[in-house]
């Protein structure tokens, strides 16, 4: 099922046929990829839409560390927090993790705002599980109603989220459809949980300076244009002065990423992409570039509508 507010203001009926076709287009790449996707995807200047399944709930895993992140900078700008202050963090219980701290041996001593860079730049989940225990799951569910999302709630921790994971898979393979079928991490009713149209929300309104103003929105948008993954969303737009700014997520079965892909000529587009894949297998390249390819789709649908603008790489570097 798809949305019917697609399009900005315009009626459900008057739709521009470029957008129909983008939709139709990346429906098809997703079906291609053999995943089931969420997508929503807005113009920051023009508020021009493209939506594919964008207000269905789903598990946010990792992306839901944007919440935290934007929650943290929104409190420094209040003055509640001090970006700047050492934390430390024993080697000791720490929340598990492939990257960052969550695979270091020794122990560590950071600022808030380093560590928030490691939660953003490599994903790292003993780095975001310490802020968490700074702010709350309150003070970010809070922020994020203050900001309109209503569909966005944190149930738990990283920690806890990895903790059910492990409950529910015992001894037995992750990758084993029975066992990927009981996992309580990817029901968005048990774990944490956003829709796409939430993200790109909250993604508009930290371009717009609405949710972390001044130098506190700039230093984490400045973060998010600091991570290091190139295979999902910026794979659809390799080129050299096309910006991409974004936060992955990833569990099994499930490929995430939203951000925002700014353009040279001064196109912005907020992006959030959601994946479901019908495989289990914990490599499956064709799902992680289908973040790109539709990401790319929509974008260039919205820059054909915008006047001046076309679809396709920036003019400098178009294949002659």
């Amino acid at each position: 099922m798809t949305s019917d507010r697609a399009f900005g203001n315009r009626a459900s009926g008057d739709r521009p046929a470029g957008a129909r076709t983008a939709r139709a287009r990346i429906a098809a790449a997703f079906a291609d990829a053999g995943v089931s996707g969420r997508l929503h995807v807005r113009d920051l200047d023009t508020g021009t839409e493209i939506a594919l399944d964008a207000d269905t709930p789903v598990s946010t895993s990792s992306v839901h560390k944007l919440c935290l992140l934007v929650t943290l900078f929104r409190e420094a700008a209040a003055g509640r927090i001090d970006l700047t202050r050492q934390v430390d963090v024993p080697a000791a219980g720490r929340t598990s993790g492939g990257t960052g701290l969550a695979a270091m041996l020794d122990a560590a001593r950071l600022s808030l705002r380093d560590l928030a860079y490691l939660t953003v730049a490599v994903s790292d989940n003993a780095a975001a599980d310490v802020l968490w225990d700074e702010i709350g799951l309150d003070t970010v569910n809070r922020t994020m109603a203050d900001l309109g999302l209503t569909r966005t709630v944190a149930v738990h921790k990283l920690r806890d989220l990895i903790a059910a994971l492990a409950e529910d898979t015992g001894r037995d393979s992750p990758v084993d459809p029975a066992v990927v079928a009981r996992l309580r991490v990817l029901d968005p009713t048990f774990t944490n949980r956003s829709t796409a149209r939430d993200m790109t929300t909250l993604l508009a309104a930290l371009w717009h300076g609405d949710a972390c103003p001044g130098e506190h929105g700039a230093a984490l948008r400045r973060l998010l244009g600091l991570q290091v993954w190139p295979h999902r969303l910026a794979s659809g737009f390799p080129y050299d002065d096309v910006r991409v700014h974004g936060k992955t997520g990833t569990l099994p079965t499930l490929r995430h990423e939203v951000g925002v892909v700014e353009y040279p000529d001064g196109g912005r587009y907020a992006l959030a992409i959601f994946t479901r894949a019908a495989a289990t297998t914990i490599t499956l390249p064709a799902a992680d570039a289908a973040i790109g390819t539709t990401a790319r789709l929509a974008v260039d649908a919205l820059r054909a509508m915008a006047t001046g603008r076309g679809g396709g790489p920036p003019a400098d570097q178009q294949v002659r």
